[in-house]
């Protein structure tokens, strides 16, 4: 008790700090109190220590904004591999459902399936990858999902490799595709109806379009997709040429809104040969072709047999 109350003395006694002038000699005495030599002291500590901390905590902020952008820009490039992954994949399907469509009208042909085979994806919404898995909130979600989409075109793809063994053993048999079946375009152009129900650009109301109409200008070709016998060439009753071709079997193309005909009524046609010109007469909205193709007398949808 006695050394701690003489610490204590000689803490708060008066201290001198004096201050000499080297020229003239001359110095200059500072008196400070005990206490306030001893707060200035522990305020010094005190900043020493602050500034101890700060510097360490701006390192430490400087290394996670490193680390956070470093992630960021990591986070960024695994999306874009896995976007450009999921476009691959859609690619990829799309060329899988063309395949199955080019192997459906195959099998159609050879007589392997009686009826049109629905060559669309499996599932609802399959056939848009991008609807169906973006976007999503977390990369692991998708990476899950194109695993799980990739086993499932894997076993697509399993299939239609039975398909096509099958398919080439049938057409193995029968040595080639027949030249009587209505396999190509009759004319060069771009679709600007489809075949079946529409609302009548005459009447407004709904009807069955039986064919093809096939927008080209006026003056183009157009050929016969398939060998055959021309049963009508010349005017239609809606007025402008038509012509209309036996294949055999049943099936029946025909071609309507021609400028003109170059075949007559009992010749025989090639695949490939010209049989008239795309014009604009009769009942028409513009220059195209409207194609048709009948089996038994009803009509079907000619990209049931057409190869794209």
């Amino acid at each position: 008790m006695a050394r701690l109350a003489a610490n204590n003395v000689v803490m708060f006694k008066n201290y001198h700090i004096v201050v000499f002038r080297d020229q003239h000699g001359v110095c200059r005495k500072l008196r400070l109190r005990g206490w306030l030599f001893a707060a200035i002291l522990l305020l010094a500590a005190l900043l020493v220590a602050g500034n101890v901390f700060l510097v360490k905590y701006f390192y430490n902020y400087k290394q996670m904004e490193r680390d956070v952008t470093a992630k960021e820009k990591q986070a960024t490039e695994q999306t874009t591999q896995l976007l450009a992954l999921s476009e691959k994949v859609k690619t990829l399907e799309a060329d899988l459902t063309r395949l199955r469509g080019f192997d459906a009208k195959l099998r159609l042909m050879v007589g392997l399936d009686k009826e049109p085979r629905d060559v669309s994806s499996d599932g609802a919404g399959d056939k848009d990858f991008e609807k169906r898995y973006l976007p999503l909130y977390r990369q692991e979600m998708l990476t899950r999902k194109l695993h799980e989409f990739l086993g499932r075109l894997r076993q697509t793809a399993s299939l239609e490799r039975v398909r096509q063994q099958e398919l080439v053993s049938a057409l193995s048999k029968k040595g080639s595709l027949p030249t009587s079946m209505p396999m190509s375009w009759p004319v060069t152009g771009w679709i600007s109806s489809p075949f079946g129900e529409r609302v009548s650009p005459f009447t407004g109301k709904k009807e069955l379009h039986k064919g093809l109409d096939i927008s080209a200008p006026i003056g183009t070709p157009v050929v016969a997709p398939a060998d055959g016998t021309v049963t009508f060439a010349g005017e239609a009753d809606d007025g402008g040429s038509a012509v209309t071709v036996d294949h055999g079997g049943g099936l029946t193309t025909s071609y309507s809104h021609l400028r003109d005909t170059e075949v007559t009524a009992g010749q025989t046609v090639k695949r490939g040969q010209t049989i008239g010109h795309v014009g604009d007469l009769g009942q028409s909205t513009g220059p195209h072709l409207h194609y048709e193709t009948r089996l038994g007398g009803m009509p079907v949808d000619p990209m049931r047999y057409i190869l794209e």
